[in-house]
């Protein structure tokens, strides 16, 4: 499969960064360091522009490397890009750290994951089957 893609930053394209990767890692298209503040949000531009096939979508996700040492993540993760969606790629990031963050030019700020979906279609029934779990929620899959 091949993803078109515009890349309007001065970054290299996303790239994976092990041989097995399931993500590619996006680079933040900014011109000088943008610092956030504890709790702090901000929707960072990448400079990319995709077109995907039909029955695909992009997923953002955080990089753990952010998250663990840094604080930073990505707020509506996984962040969706639709198969229709010709837009910028846009990452909202936050500081989830006691102290602020900077995020330099062109630093690896998440990572894309591009899976296959389906839209099924919705079957209004008034009851469902039953099942050993039923209606049991967290903490009720059996496990203690």
């Amino acid at each position: 499969m091949q993803v078109r893609i515009i890349n309007r930053s001065s970054n290299p394209l996303p790239q994976y960064e092990s041989a097995m990767a399931a993500g590619m890692d996006i680079r933040c298209n900014i011109t000088a360091p943008v610092t956030l503040q504890p709790l702090e949000r901000r929707l960072l531009p990448t400079g990319l522009f995709i077109e995907l096939p039909q029955g695909y979508e992009a997923q953002i996700r955080p990089r753990s490397g952010l998250a663990l040492k840094r604080g930073l993540t990505v707020l509506n993760t996984p962040g969706t890009i639709d198969a229709d969606y010709r837009g910028e790629i846009g990452v909202i990031l936050i500081n989830l750290s006691n102290e602020p963050q900077t995020i330099e030019p062109g630093e690896r700020i998440c990572q894309m994951v591009i899976a296959r979906h389906e839209q099924p279609q919705l079957v209004e029934v008034t009851e469902l089957s039953a099942t050993n779990r039923g209606a049991g929620g967290f903490g009720h899959s059996g496990t203690h």
